[in-house]
């Protein structure tokens, strides 16, 4: 039987290669239907459909996106989710490696109901210009 930091680094897993899958929906998947993702304190993008598209536009400007884990927390029915993202921009070609995290609140059949995601969009953006 599997103990709750076992389903908690599944779902962590999961969640990455979703990400690095080059699948929208797989990623919209892990968002309950009416869920949310904020980005840097930008507009919230809301329900599975939009979360998709979001993924789309990663994978459109990074083809070979590879996402991995680098640390997962659950506090009762939150959860941290911290990530490395890495990839070459498609116009620039330039190798774009960024830490950040996404802070979640989970419905009991741990999807995300709402996600604050953060990364440094000044260095993202000077990764991609190759200065």
């Amino acid at each position: 039987m599997a103990t709750a930091q076992d389903i908690l680094q599944k779902l962590a897993r999961d969640y990455a290669l979703a990400w690095s899958s080059g699948e929208p929906e797989a990623v919209a998947s892990f968002f309950a239907v009416d869920g949310e993702i904020v980005i840097n304190r930008g507009d919230p993008i809301k329900g599975r459909a939009a979360v998709a598209e979001m993924a789309a536009g990663f994978y459109a400007e990074f083809p070979d996106l590879e996402v991995r884990c680098d640390l997962m927390r659950k506090a009762g029915s939150h959860a941290v989710f911290i990530w490395t993202l890495e990839g070459h921009h498609a116009e620039t070609k330039n190798l774009v490696v960024v830490g950040g995290w996404e802070e979640w609140d989970l419905n009991d059949e741990l999807q995300v109901v709402s996600s604050k995601g953060w990364f440094d969009a000044d260095d993202y953006q000077r990764q991609i210009d190759g200065a």
